[in-house]
């Protein structure tokens, strides 16, 4: 399934790959963030196989807007609350302007903890 945008110069559809990339991009650009964390083990996993949506899970409603879940590792001694306040701002801005498609929800679901 796609977004779909309509404008005044057509319709264009953009596929959810590419709104879990913009988000992936935004998330790991965030203070506090390590990294993604896989959100199934298969076999892909097994294989080392690398994904930079690994931890985004996006899921487009009827109204044209999208619900964006992730599944994140944070550096330890920083404040969880904090972290996932600015990886849920920073995802709704840049999604948002660079796509144009509206963000109704973000979930943060905290994996692990990695020390330094």
């Amino acid at each position: 399934m796609t977004a779909k945008i309509t404008n005044e110069y057509g319709c264009i559809e953009i596929d959810k790959h590419v709104i879990a990339q913009v988000a992936y991009k935004a998330a790991m650009e965030s203070y506090g963030l390590v990294g993604l964390a896989s959100r199934t083990k298969g076999i892909v996993e097994l294989l080392k196989g690398e994904n930079a949506t690994k931890g985004v899970k996006v899921e487009e409603t009827e109204d044209n807007t999208v619900e964006i879940e992730l599944f994140v590792i944070m550096q330890y001694g920083i404040n969880i609350s904090t972290v996932a306040n600015n990886i849920i701002d920073k995802i709704k801005y840049t999604v948002e302007k660079l796509i144009g498609v509206k963000v109704t929800k973000i979930d943060i679901n905290v994996q692990g903890i990695r020390v330094k």
